[in-house]
């Protein structure tokens, strides 16, 4: 199938934007990059074709604000394509994460950055995440580091593990310190770069084809322009925690609807029962396994629902922040308390979702007979995927976190920090 003629329809971002509410990933689309789904699944076969045509339909340009020539989505408009995304291949939309955390960081950045880094990504370049180290580092620190050059470049050296998306991307953001500078600074460098090597070493029994491996910098040069400031609690800081955790439940619920779905299609299919049945009609006529399939389907209801919602009260809290000028570089002024919003909403749908879509995934073998786990379907795939989304960010953090803040007031803290523990308690990260 030509890349032409499945983004048919889809405006070209170097255009005259289109409205934001007419942007929708043509189905045609959904359904080929579904198609081979399960066959990538098995022979392990990275997307690249497909991510090609998500990148040629400018999907990774859809939170491009229409001042700067892009479509203007909303955070809700866009968690409602990733969702149908992942229905198709919750890798492929996994791996996008990082590029449009990527893209919401713009809204905070001086205009120059600003107006370089929009074009590119209307241009159809795509930016992956480079943002964990595996071990080594202090809770709190980064081991990898950005050095200030004599010409006014930088020069980065470090590893990075779970670099999702980096091996399909253009760029890939890679967070960094400055010796005697608090926090943390990013670097946007091209994958291909002299002294940047990507390892496909990701060995994760779920989401296997998200490109979630090492990476290594090695005296990577670094132009002014593609070095981004991150100011400690900034409102940049608080909306970019909520919204990859966000963008991670979306994924979880496309799962779910994907399950869902193959439940529904294998039933269609399937004429045999077992002696046991109190009704011996076929599956998709039992009262007994419609019971299972409507539980599943109420459970994605209630999933989306809660995500959806989710993502409407990030719209509101980032509006309400960047009203009150967090946009500009220079605002020192403390945030409205109101961007601390989208935070709170994500942790309780985080303690919530993704239960809910695991036993979705569990369910869908309540709907079928032995036949469901040859290896050969691959509905094992959901289950696996949706529990190593899950590990993301500890779930009784966030009950905890949430807890406190019902009885306390107490504002929850997004997941910006992973590293060693020391032996006391860290407090709030600086990161």
């Amino acid at each position: 199938m030509s890349t032409t003629a499945i983004t048919e329809g889809l405006p070209p971002a170097q255009t005259q934007p289109a409205e934001a509410a007419d942007f929708q990933l043509p189905q045609q689309l959904l359904e080929a990059i579904a198609e081979a789904a399960v066959d990538r699944e098995l022979h392990r076969r990275l997307p690249y074709e497909q991510v090609a045509w998500l990148d040629e339909a400018r999907f990774g340009a859809l939170r491009v604000p229409q001042s700067h020539g892009g479509p203007g989505a909303s955070i809700e408009q866009l968690i409602g394509q990733v969702i149908r995304l992942a229905e198709a291949d919750s890798n492929i939309a996994h791996l996008y994460r990082g590029h449009f955390g990527f893209v919401e960081s713009l809204r905070f950045k001086p205009a120059e950055q600003a107006r370089h880094w929009y074009a590119e990504v209307l241009a159809g370049r795509t930016v992956g995440n480079a943002s964990t180290e595996k071990g080594g580092n202090a809770l709190g620190t980064l081991n990898t580091l950005l050095t200030p050059q004599r010409d006014g470049s930088w020069s980065l050296t470090g590893e990075k593990f779970y670099s999702t998306g980096t091996i399909f991307s253009d760029y890939t953001r890679v967070s960094a310190a400055i010796a005697g500078r608090e926090g943390r600074q990013f670097a946007v460098v091209p994958i291909d770069a002299e002294g940047v090597t990507v390892h496909d070493d990701w060995d994760g029994f779920g989401q296997k084809l998200t490109g979630t491996g090492t990476t290594e910098f090695h005296q990577v040069q670094v132009p002014q322009i593609a070095v981004l400031d991150r100011t400690p609690g900034s409102h940049e800081a608080v909306h970019e925690a909520a919204f990859f955790q966000l963008y991670l439940l979306a994924v979880q619920v496309g799962i779910a609807r994907a399950a869902v779905r193959d439940a529904a299609a294998t039933l269609a299919t399937r004429t045999r029962t077992f002696n046991t049945s109190a009704s011996g009609a076929a599956f998709k006529q039992d009262p007994l396994i419609q019971q299972v399939v409507g539980q599943m389907s109420s459970k994605t209801f209630v999933a989306e629902a809660a995500v959806t919602e989710a993502a409407r009260i990030h719209d509101r809290a980032l509006q309400d922040g960047l009203d009150a000028g967090t946009g500009d570089p220079s605002f020192t002024a403390a945030p409205p308390e109101s961007i601390c919003d989208s935070e709170i909403a994500v942790e309780k749908a985080q303690i919530t979702v993704p239960g809910l879509v695991l036993e979705v995934t569990a369910e869908l073998f309540q709907t079928v007979g032995a036949s469901a786990t040859a290896r050969t379907k691959a509905l094992d795939r959901h289950w696996r995927n949706a529990q190593t989304i899950a590990t993301h960010n500890p779930i009784v953090f966030r009950a905890r976190a949430i807890g406190d803040h019902t009885i306390n007031g107490t504002l929850p803290e997004g997941l910006n920090a992973i590293g060693d523990a020391t032996s006391t308690a860290p407090g709030r990260s600086t990161l």
